[in-house]
């Protein structure tokens, strides 16, 4: 939890302080009750303009806390955002493990590669690159055309795995956000056609499709429930976002799935220890001439 929790906590502060408090004080095992007694008096002597923005990041319309029969639907996105996360938590090692084994190429020239690979599907598909802020914001709004989030999906869920194997300055925090949105969204569209006759609410499904991504792939509900309250500014889908982000975290760790940051600590190591034990063979060589 310390380790994925620094993680998501450095990704996650610059842009929403209360998340970095709140995964802070669960990767130090601070009990609840003190630790939300010591973020009121914290936020009782700072001076809360300097901190927050003037508007969320997010433009989120006012969503209603939905009809009693939405409430099981979020649970099922839980579960389907679980299964999507051990996808996401599968592909991405396996990206960097690909990428390494182009082992005759330099990590720049495996760099440049991807950069022009990448930079090339911006040239004829601009809005699909990028962190991926403009893309959830269009999701969000529900303004993007429903036939395309599918493809645009996929493409994502494939760019960010690759983009993170070329070892360049990155993070996981934004593109995890767009997932989310966008599976969000789908399954919200989904129920909406299969039940017309229940208030389904698509924009609802994305917001709460963010938190339940974002956990189950980091496996830290605290901080993706309060990072997607904050960045969206609503507060109505709070409930659903704690049922969907128990259900995303329940699936991943039944199925004993680690969490990207653990998964992406024992690969360092692993690679680390190999790359020793290349350095002692090489040494030891000599000597025994």
């Amino acid at each position: 939890m310390a380790a994925r929790g620094a993680r998501a906590t450095g990704d996650a502060g610059d842009r929403a302080p209360h998340s970095g408090i709140a995964d802070r004080g669960a990767s130090a095992r601070i009990p609840a009750r003190p630790a939300a007694r010591r973020l009121c008096r914290w936020r009782q002597r700072v001076d809360p303009l300097p901190l927050l923005p003037d508007a969320p990041d997010f433009v989120v319309a006012p969503l209603s806390y939905g009809a009693p029969e939405t409430r099981p639907l979020f649970f099922v996105l839980g579960g389907v955002s679980g299964l999507l996360a051990i996808a996401y938590n599968n592909t991405l090692p396996a990206t960097i493990a690909a990428a390494e084994r182009l082992k005759r190429l330099p990590a720049e020239a495996r760099a440049g590669l991807i950069g022009a690979a990448v930079g090339t599907l911006g040239w004829f598909a601009p809005t699909l690159i990028g962190g991926g802020d403009a893309i959830t914001q269009r999701t969000l709004a529900n303004i993007e055309t429903l036939q395309l989030i599918p493809i645009a999906f996929l493409v994502r869920f494939l760019l960010g795995p690759i983009s993170y194997a070329a070892r360049t300055p990155g993070g996981l925090f934004a593109p995890l956000l767009t997932l989310g949105a966008q599976s969000g969204l789908l399954f919200g569209a989904a129920c909406h056609f299969a039940f017309p006759v229940v208030d389904i609410e698509p924009e609802a499904f994305a917001v709460v499709g963010m938190a339940a991504f974002f956990t189950g792939v980091v496996r830290a509900p605290l901080t993706g429930i309060v990072l997607v309250t904050e960045m969206t500014a609503s507060v109505t889908m709070l409930l659903p976002m704690l049922g969907a982000c128990c259900v995303a975290m329940l699936v991943p760790t039944i199925m004993r799935n680690a969490p990207i940051y653990d998964s992406l600590r024992e690969h360092t190591l692993r690679s680390e220890r190999a790359r020793q034990d290349k350095i002692g063979k090489k040494q030891t060589l000599p000597a025994e001439d």
